[in-house]
């Protein structure tokens, strides 16, 4: 994301000019723009014009348009961002108060005005920050596989997008049929590695983790090597140094969980946000394991530990999903920024929003979406607080009954 232009006020309004330049561009925008806001964005509307005969036509007109915001709808796959609303400012081809639906491009300039106090507070221009970060930590792609099945996911530093399930049936070895399970499983694997070759660039040098069970991955990355050689694809054999084999415990997505959790692959992916969640997360449940008060998740006692100065300097943190930002409720957001600000600014801990879209975000939103690593144990904080005044007993004419 490139910024163009921003402006803010004193009590939090303002408007930001970018130009997205990339699909993870998009999970940005999607976190970034609320109800309410104002966006004004290239649009193409259809107008119909009526001629002096009475006769109708209907073009397909090129304009900037302004809408109020009213709801959002994200595509994770292909990274489209359709933006709906009403139109807040007239033109010739759209009247205010007409309904449209803005479809975010790349390549194209977009406007975001964000009015009213706070509107433009900590977490939203953290976004803007961390999208327009040219140091952004590069792509990871990981092939998860098993005889048969393949997933093909890239992680970023935002989420992580399956781009392709490959399956091909593989009979089984049975009496004199080791023949046909050779065959179905070259077959499998040169699927496989055209399907990764369409999506990914042999010029970029980027990891590539290959995880299965068993030696199907191992396999797999000595068919690659094997078939750069025949083949005399040298782009391909010079990713062999990007190659990492990795145990999981079977081929679907949801092991890359695991599979970040070794040490070959937190070696080469240290530096990058994905990891860096992955291992808080690891962290804060070894503690939660312990039982000695120094782990506490959900929003009450989060928010007791952090008023209590728990969540501060010398190791304290805060993981707190993305998905509590998107908030309709002003009052809802506006208690978790709060929070936010008073751990980083007042206390001096350490605050990571962790993307609904990554495995360590999913594993947060199970948790209700917000926790904490405390810098001294607390007890007790998810008893519940009796609130209720004693209700006297009833009493007629000075006489209790």
């Amino acid at each position: 994301m490139r910024l163009i232009k921003q402006s803010f006020e004193r009590d939090g309004s303002g408007f930001v000019t970018l130009f997205p330049e990339e699909p993870e561009d998009m999970w940005y925008a999607y976190n970034l723009i609320r109800p309410k806001d104002l966006l004004r964005a290239s649009a193409i509307r259809r107008v119909v014009t009526e001629s002096a005969t009475g006769s109708t036509s209907s073009n397909r007109v090129h304009a900037n348009l302004t809408i109020r915001v009213a709801s959002l709808d994200f595509d994770p796959q292909s990274s489209q961002l359709h933006v709906s609303g009403r139109i807040a400012e007239e033109t010739k081809i759209a009247k205010l108060g007409q309904y449209h639906t803005l479809d975010l491009e790349l390549q194209r300039n977009f406007t975001l005005e964000k009015d009213g106090e706070e509107a433009w507070d900590s977490v939203a221009r953290g976004i803007i920050k961390e999208s327009c970060d040219p140091v952004r930590s590069a792509d990871v792609w990981a092939v998860v596989m098993e005889e048969g099945l393949a997933n093909l996911a890239v992680l970023t530093g935002a989420r992580t997008v399956l781009r392709q399930r490959v399956e091909v049936p593989i009979p089984r070895k049975r009496g004199g049929r080791a023949v046909d399970h050779d065959k179905g499983l070259e077959k499998f694997f040169q699927t496989t590695l055209d399907t990764l070759l369409r999506q990914i660039d042999l010029n970029e040098s980027k990891p590539i983790l290959l995880a299965s069970p068993g030696f199907t991955a191992a396999s797999f990355q000595k068919f690659v090597l094997d078939t750069a050689t025949r083949t005399g694809n040298k782009a391909l054999m010079a990713q062999k140094a990007n190659l990492v084999i990795v145990h999981s415990s079977s081929g679907h997505l949801h092991s890359l969980n695991e599979i970040l959790q070794t040490p070959e692959v937190i070696a080469r992916l240290k530096d990058t946000q994905y990891a860096r969640e992955a291992k808080l997360m690891d962290d804060f449940m070894t503690l939660l394991r312990k039982d000695d008060g120094r782990a506490w998740y959900g929003p009450n006692e989060v928010e007791k530990a952090v008023e209590k100065g728990a969540v501060g300097r010398g190791g304290g943190v805060l993981l707190i999903s993305n998905t509590l930002f998107r908030a309709q409720d002003v009052a809802i957001r506006r208690r978790w920024v709060r929070l936010v600000d008073k751990v980083r600014d007042a206390e001096g801990g350490e605050v990571r929003t962790l993307s609904s879209e990554h495995e360590s975000g999913k594993r947060l939103d199970g948790l209700g979406g917000i926790a904490a690593i405390l810098t001294f144990p607390l007890d007790d904080l998810d008893e519940e607080e009796d609130t209720e005044a004693e209700i006297p007993p009833e009493t007629s004419n000075g006489v209790q009954i």
